[in-house]
């Protein structure tokens, strides 16, 4: 990968057990949670005596020279050296997203090897640490626990917090503090201690390393109970016939060399087909986007034993099941398992039907991560709403739900809801009045023409799944009022030169028309592609050095936003002169941190917002490809 990372991915399981590296050189700074809190792991191996850092940061320790770093969208590894040795170590958690087993067993590998440079024989041992702050919140200050386990052939390290209050918070920069850390090493003369010398409680394995055969590590992270869903506690698929962690880590270690191949072979085809629809760059801005998108989710059963797939709301306010977070991942799900994007909904599906939500639209969200009790953003104040934005969402999930599926027999069971839903948007959706759309960060506007257009793609939606279901008066009706709209859009929102505007009223403005992008991507031929290519070529007369901004109102910019606007030019290399300086963007920026949506187009420093799902979106013109081709 040319691309230089701006955090590297290193364990990426859900939002509480996702560690990074925010500098290229994994032994240059200590490694850390998304939310930027230490989450310490070292990684030191001895060579003839003398002891050399290859992972995180240790002042005291010499550090050993990195001289390769690839990422895919499964691994990162990397190679060291020094003129005895070349070290070479992998990690890999194997997030095959049609494998529930897989995408939810709480393991992440490390494989580490050598080979001497010199052509001598060295005596060579490998030390792995992790630190008690990955199963604290820093807030806490309770004392931990520790134990040392053999497990079938496996030597075990387990830490957790000496309280145990599983699911007792949620919030945004909230890390866990419940649950058990496991560090694992299946070499037969492992040895492991934790260590509270220094205040800061560690765990360790110690290992001989033999250059014919490298040695495998397991960090899992059991955290006993996953998601409070209106007040039922949930647990994570993996478990759900009562699987040890201790088991599924002896699992995850008979089966590596498999998955290794598996995970191989996924990650090569995403390259393929991103480079295929987008070129270089476009396939490393997946590669390393897969990984994060992943993490920021939790998979658990309902209590009918139907998939449950819920999102936080990373680094913006920590909520759960986001609808309008959910909305921009979905490219990435309806390309690979388009069953979690009924995970998605589900949740909302059931609150919006509940007693507790009295709105003739769709809510935001169902709570805060990990408890899913009810909506909690703008203290569910009605001026804090997102109406129009929330039903076209749920209308164009559930209509690509449908094709994705082939038919909408989920969307069936929801019927009535999507119904009130249309009626909403056909009553307010032409021209919305002064209310928030998913780019709230920006307040509230009224007569936005873009969120106009999220109100023309919902009824587009409910067509297509009122024309799957079999009744083709309703599917003529909804198309009737969507091909009304565009058309009142086009009347409204075009300038004489054949611009577009941010808001109707609003002549000297412009903004990214992102949700426009569903109409190419079903062929519904309610806006003409010609119109499309000249939006286009208009919104690179607005590029700084990092991008085209959002709109007129600031020279910041979203990067799912960005990619979906590219993703209706009709010609691939428009759409790779687009989204190259989103590349540039990451490669260049001073802000060390997990993928940011929303960065400044001008010095490429994030805004705000990391490790978020909404990175799926990268995904579109991927996506896209596939609806054309089929």
């Amino acid at each position: 990968m040319k691309l230089r990372a701006p955090s590297v991915p290193l364990i990426t399981v859900d939002p509480f057990f996702s560690i990074w590296s925010p500098d290229s050189s994994l032994n240059h700074t200590e490694t850390e949670h998304w939310t930027g809190k230490e989450n310490s792991i070292i990684g030191t191996v001895t060579v003839d005596g003398e002891k050399l850092l290859f992972l995180g940061y240790d002042k005291d320790v010499r550090k050993l020279r990195q001289t390769l770093l690839g990422i895919d969208a499964l691994s990162t590894s990397a190679v060291f050296e020094n003129e005895k040795i070349r070290l070479r170590i992998k990690f890999l958690t194997p997030l095959l997203p049609d494998d529930y087993r897989l995408l939810t067993r709480p393991v992440t590998y490390l494989e580490i090897g050598y080979e001497p440079k010199d052509g001598a024989e060295h005596e060579v041992g490998i030390n792995i640490s992790a630190s008690e702050k990955i199963c604290l919140d820093e807030e806490i200050d309770s004392p931990v626990v520790t134990e040392n386990i053999s497990h079938n052939g496996l030597t075990v390290m387990k830490m957790g917090n000496a309280e145990q209050k599983p699911l007792n918070r949620s919030g945004d920069q909230v890390c866990i503090d419940w649950g058990y850390l496991y560090l694992a090493c299946d070499a037969p003369d492992a040895c492991g201690r934790a260590d509270d010398s220094h205040g800061d409680t560690k765990i360790e394995i110690s290992a001989r390393a033999n250059e014919n055969k490298p040695l495998m590590f397991y960090f899992a992270y059991d955290d006993i109970e996953s998601i409070e869903y209106f007040g039922k506690h949930l647990r994570s698929w993996w478990n759900k016939d009562g699987q040890s962690i201790l088991d599924a880590i002896s699992e995850a270690a008979g089966e590596y060399e498999q998955l290794t191949e598996k995970c191989d072979a996924f990650s090569k085809k995403l390259y393929s087909d991103a480079f295929s629809a987008g070129g270089e760059k476009y396939a490393e801005l997946l590669s390393l986007a897969y990984r994060q998108v992943i993490a920021a989710h939790k998979l658990v059963l309902d209590e009918n034993g139907e998939i449950l797939y819920i999102s936080k709301e990373c680094n913006s306010n920590g909520c759960a099941a986001t609808v309008d977070v959910s909305y921009p991942s979905t490219p990435m799900y309806l390309l690979y398992n388009p069953e979690l994007v009924k995970g998605m909904l589900r949740p909302v599906y059931k609150y919006a039907e509940s007693d507790a939500w009295h709105f003739d639209f769709a809510p935001h969200d169902v709570g805060q991560y990990p408890l899913l009790n009810g909506q909690v953003y703008g203290d569910n104040q009605e001026k804090w709403q997102m109406p129009v934005e929330e039903c076209g969402n749920m209308l164009v999930m559930e209509a690509n739900v449908a094709l994705a599926t082939g038919n909408a027999d989920f969307a069936a069971e929801h019927i009535e809801l999507l119904e009130k839903w249309c009626r909403y948007l056909i009553e307010y959706g032409a021209d919305p009045g002064h209310q928030l759309c998913t780019d709230d960060f920006a307040g509230h506007l009224a007569h936005n023409c873009n969120l106009s257009l999220k109100a023309v793609m919902g009824l587009q939606g409910m067509s297509i799944i009122t024309e799957m279901l079999g009744d083709s008066a309703k599917s003529a009706f909804y198309r009737a009022e969507a091909e009304k709209m565009a058309e009142n859009w086009m009347n409204t929102a075009v300038n004489p030169d054949g611009t577009t505007r941010l808001a109707f009223d609003r002549p000297d403005s412009y903004s990214m028309k992102y949700n426009m992008v569903w109409d190419r991507a079903w062929k519904s031929g309610l806006f003409k592609q010609e119109f499309m290519d000249s939006e286009i070529a208009d919104n690179m007369k607005h590029f700084n050095k990092y991008g085209m901004p959002l709109d007129s109102r600031a020279d910041y910019t979203k990067s799912d936003w960005l990619v979906w606007t590219a993703s209706m030019a009709s010609s691939d290399e428009v759409f790779a002169e687009y989204i190259a300086p989103l590349w540039k963007a990451y490669n260049e920026t001073p802000s060390r941190v997990p993928l940011s949506d929303w960065y400044d187009t001008v010095s490429g420093r994030w805004v705000s917002f990391r490790h978020r799902t909404v990175q799926g979106g990268l995904f579109m013109r991927v996506l896209m490809n596939k609806m054309r081709s089929e």
